[in-house]
């Protein structure tokens, strides 16, 4: 099943968690080779999503979001044989300026050009933590833990 956007309850409850700090959003994006525009017009999904960037970029900017990582998928080693095309974090400053930017409504207009684009995804919302902490909580070498 294809997941390409979240639902009321998903989002209220995202929403209401409205812990202090930063949050960070795994996107993981499979792209359509045709974009499929409710108006027709014709495109790639790559070229829809590269609209959706350059609508979307500047309301994300100036909430105070910014990306710190994004890759290239090269395999999948442990889960389901899924190839996705774009792999990135995004950063939001605090859990409102996402909600804001979603209520926006230039956001909602370039959100057209993610829906033709995208024909699966996955959202994630992360809370950053200190990168000094190895696996199982041990902290490491030069860590201020």
């Amino acid at each position: 099943m294809p997941y390409t956007g979240f639902d009321k309850d998903g989002f209220k409850a995202f929403a209401e968690n409205d812990r202090p700090g930063p949050i960070q959003m795994l996107n993981l994006v499979k792209l359509r080779a045709e974009a499929q525009y409710d108006d027709g017009r014709k495109a790639t999904g790559a070229e829809a999503y590269a609209a959706y960037g350059r609508e979307s970029g500047p309301i994300f900017a100036r909430l105070g979001g910014k990306i710190v990582w994004q890759g290239r998928m090269e395999q999948m080693l442990i889960g389901p044989d899924k190839a996705w095309d774009l792999c990135f974090i995004a950063e939001y400053p605090r859990v409102q300026a996402f909600v804001d930017m979603i209520s926006d409504p230039d956001y909602r207009i370039a959100m057209a050009h993610r829906q033709a684009a995208v024909e699966d995804s996955r959202l994630i919302r992360m809370q950053p933590q200190d990168a000094g902490v190895n696996f199982g909580g041990a902290a490491s070498e030069g860590s201020a833990l």
